[in-house]
């Protein structure tokens, strides 16, 4: 019955000001938080930069240079602007982004709706015209907005916070894209658009764990405690049963499974981290890296590189692959399926074998949504073998699936 009338309460709000700000394809780059915490520096930052280049990464369109929490000095300036940790970032603002700009790359910040930030530096609750204005000085491209605090703003509900730094943001007259850390907090993916957001976190904060939830996980989207941190790669994608649906191009407010733990800590394996990549990809969240790629294994770099797995996010079309719960078996087997517009191919499915167990996946191409027209000739692609498979009597065999993997099917007509 809560649950209810939050849904019904959430639904009835009214339009809260005009779209800005907002993209037409999910964001991609790189975010301090997952492998630095809040123990940034310019060293960091600036070293980063360049090993996105010199991988490869910014090329394949790993684009923006996230600085999460741990930028900001412990108090505003006597004007009341935020500024730079003066020992942590000597350069300060305009030095550091016009040098990261020089890259090739574009920056991004982080701040908070409420009155602090999680780990309580100032927030720009009150603040949100002069931070907007600073960030377009200092020539920043991207704000993560977080929902720390925010319990301090009096009556102001989390969207009249959002929508506030929105309009902020937009009066710049900068093209800042506008990046919602909310934690999945009152079902953002029915409001996120409206307040002029380009994605939205639609859960608690990941953990670099495949399969293992920290205590008191959500399991679906539909939860009180959708905040809760500590959320596992399976976990998040099972959340997205129920929000896929909202990720078509249109809405162009994507649903952010968080940053990718793909070469986090490394204890993931190869086709835990194709699985991680695959589903994140075609579910169109945002793909921003996570580990320190100045240190990257190459197993994880090859993932993160992988071009067709980038195309499926990147494709014109916008729209997220779906859960097919008919051709699946909970515990052991999930099948996704979607349009896609990639050049010569045409639709997408992913077979994932969750279980304990090798597993044969049976996929019937008349059960996964193709278009008319298109089940006859069909030619079928699987990514990470990089190697056609063969269709018998309208079906694909998958064989020996291996435990955490993911096959990843293109098909063209």
């Amino acid at each position: 019955m809560i649950l209810l009338l939050c849904l019904l309460a959430t639904a009835a709000a009214p339009t809260l000001g005009a779209p800005g700000g907002m993209a037409s394809r999910p964001q991609m780059g790189w975010n301090s938080w997952n492998t630095f915490k809040a123990n940034i520096n310019q060293s960091i930052i600036e070293t980063t930069a360049k090993a996105l280049v010199d991988t490869g990464l910014a090329e394949a369109g790993y684009k923006y240079m996230i600085m999460d929490e741990g930028w900001q000095a412990d108090e505003r300036a006597t004007d009341g602007r935020q500024e730079f940790n003066s020992t942590r970032f000597p350069s300060g603002g305009s030095a550091l982004v016009n040098h990261i700009h020089d890259m090739g790359l574009k920056v991004g910040i982080y701040s908070d709706s409420g009155i602090f930030t999680c780990g309580f530096a100032p927030g720009s609750w009150g603040y949100e015209d002069l931070d907007a204005q600073i960030y377009a000085d200092w020539g920043i491209d991207y704000l993560k907005y977080d929902n720390c605090g925010g319990f301090h703003a009096g009556t102001h509900t989390q969207q009249e916070r959002f929508q506030t730094m929105s309009n902020a943001l937009r009066n710049t007259g900068r093209d800042i894209f506008y990046s919602l850390c909310q934690w999945g907090h009152q079902f953002p993916w029915y409001w996120a658009d409206q307040v002029g957001a380009g994605s939205y976190r639609m859960s608690g904060d990941i953990h670099a764990s495949f399969a293992q939830d920290k205590a008191g996980v959500c399991p679906t989207a539909y939860c009180l405690n959708t905040g809760y941190a500590g959320v596992s790669v399976l976990t998040m994608i099972r959340k997205m049963r129920e929000i896929s649906p909202f990720q078509e191009k249109g809405r162009m407010s994507w649903a952010d499974m968080d940053m990718l733990e793909v070469g986090v800590g490394n204890v993931m394996s190869e086709v835990e981290e194709q699985t991680h990549f695959s589903l994140w990809a075609a579910l169109k969240s945002p793909l921003i890296i996570g580990a320190d790629v100045t240190k990257i294994r190459e197993q994880s770099l090859k993932v993160l590189l992988n071009r067709d797995i980038i195309a499926i996010s990147q494709d014109q079309r916008g729209e997220a692959v779906k859960y097919l719960p008919e051709l699946s078996t909970e515990g052991k087997i999930q099948v996704w399926a979607g349009p896609v517009d990639t050049g010569q191919y045409r639709h997408v499915v992913l077979a994932l074998n969750y279980g304990n167990d090798l597993a044969n996946i049976n996929v019937p191409l008349d059960g996964i949504g193709l278009e008319k027209g298109c089940t006859d000739g069909v030619k079928v692609r699987e990514v990470w073998a990089a190697e056609d498979v063969e269709v018998l009597e309208g079906k694909v065999l998958l064989k020996n699936v291996e435990v955490g993997q993911t096959k990843v099917l293109l098909l063209s007509c």
